[in-house]
């Protein structure tokens, strides 16, 4: 069975950042999910818990050794500077930003990511958003980068009007 990669927010993301379980002055993280023909489910709103792509994420000797890329924090390659400095207002907008996530050396096929929170109050409901690339992008023994969106109103990844 194919699965699909549908752009969304994750429904339990959105209850929980009401109920005060996302803290974005942590770690951030994000994995990378191989492409759509190969994987056994769907992602989207209801996708709730990275732990459970198992098999759907991309594997790669360099790829595992990493697993995840913090994006927010300043563990596993991202830069305090971002996470001293936002979530912040833009107007009247809230926003953030990210730093942009890269494997070095691997070798991967995806077709879209998990954002997630580790620290979130509950491990089983950890996942932010889900993100199709619109197609499937690849490096052979090489860097994969995954570049988010500057900061802005109208362009940051995750902003609240």
């Amino acid at each position: 069975m194919a699965g699909t990669i549908t752009t969304s927010l994750s429904n339990a993301f959105k209850l929980q950042l009401l109920k005060g379980s996302h803290d974005f002055d942590t770690d951030m993280k994000v994995i990378l999910l191989k492409e759509e023909s190969a994987l056994s489910t769907n992602y989207g709103a209801a996708t709730v818990s990275s732990g459970a792509v198992g098999t759907d994420e991309v594997s790669h000797a360099s790829y595992d050794a990493a697993y995840s890329r913090n994006v927010l924090g300043a563990g596993n390659g991202a830069t305090a500077a971002i996470a001293n400095t936002f979530p912040k207002m833009d107007g009247t907008t809230a926003i953030i930003d990210f730093d942009d996530a890269v494997f070095a050396n691997v070798t991967v096929v995806s077709d879209g990511a998990i954002l997630y929170n580790p620290n979130a109050g509950d491990p089983n409901n950890d996942v932010i958003a889900v993100f199709s690339f619109g197609g499937t992008v690849s490096a052979t023994a090489g860097d994969f980068s995954l570049q988010f969106p500057a900061p802005g109103s109208s362009t940051s990844i995750l902003r609240l009007d």
